[in-house]
């Protein structure tokens, strides 16, 4: 579960539930014409710059990732590599059966390992899972930031036509209020669903893609060394260059 994604929506709704309730309530602040304006647009316009599938699967994959912590560090990963190359080492790779990885990616290639497949299977099979999975959360975010762009430009387009309407019933003073607020509502519709849901959900995909792109990455090359039947030592030496310098001496110590 990832509390930052959670905490940060509850707190924003809960500030702008704040601000709308000191402002005179929900009622003062709620356009059916704005928020046609919004997501009318801005979707329509989303899914002339995206294949149909690709708009469609972005939404459960965005769901199913904003909301996912990490199922490790690096560090971690290495960490645990090491241990099952030790394993490796003593028993074989038929002692893997019973290692229970926290990763669900290296229990895959772990247990591939422990089944005998060579190195070419594995390889190939795990890269073709990575590089999937990747494409699957860069168009996510992708669609997200598109539709994150569109609504700050819809709510102006609806502004502008606020203020059109309004002009053209200037003879009529009662109806000025009430088409001066749709505009700027139709304003500040586009302004909160761009930046305080699609482009916040949009730059979350961007940093699980890099966090997927290197944790597996990893993990595909710790499995081949653990096939390989190399000691944890050695592994922890290729893997270590996976770290940030200020990492890599506490992964070194434990080693030694």
């Amino acid at each position: 579960m990832d509390f930052a994604t959670i905490i940060g929506f509850v707190g924003g709704i809960g500030v702008l539930g704040f601000l709308i309730h000191e402002g005179g309530g929900l009622e003062r602040y709620y356009s059916e014409h704005a928020v046609i304006v919004i997501f009318g647009g801005s979707l329509t316009a989303t899914l002339i710059r995206f294949e149909l599938s690709a708009f469609l699967s972005a939404f459960p994959t965005a769901i199913k990732t904003v909301f996912r912590g990490s199922h490790g560090n690096p560090r971690d990963l290495i960490a645990e590599i090491a241990e099952m190359a030790a394993i490796v080492r003593k028993s074989g790779p038929v002692g893997l059966d019973k290692a229970t990885p926290h990763d669900p990616f290296l229990a895959k290639g772990v247990r591939y390992v422990a089944d005998g497949f060579d190195e070419t299977f594995i390889r190939e099979t795990l890269e073709r899972e990575r590089d999937l999975n990747l494409h699957r959360l860069e168009m996510a975010g992708k669609v997200f930031r598109g539709i994150g762009d569109c609504a700050p430009a819809f709510g102006m387009i609806g502004t502008l036509i606020g203020m059109v309407q309004m002009f053209a019933e200037m003879s009529d003073p009662s109806k000025l209020g009430v088409f001066m607020a749709i505009a700027l509502l139709a304003t500040l519709y586009g302004a909160i669903v761009g930046n305080f849901f699609f482009l916040p959900i949009a730059d979350k995909l961007a940093i699980k893609f890099a966090h997927d792109e290197l944790n597996q990455t990893l993990v595909i090359d710790g499995v081949l060394q653990l096939r390989a039947g190399k000691s944890p030592a050695v592994v922890k030496e290729m893997l270590i260059a996976y770290l940030p310098e200020k990492h890599r001496a506490a992964v070194i110590e434990a080693a030694a």
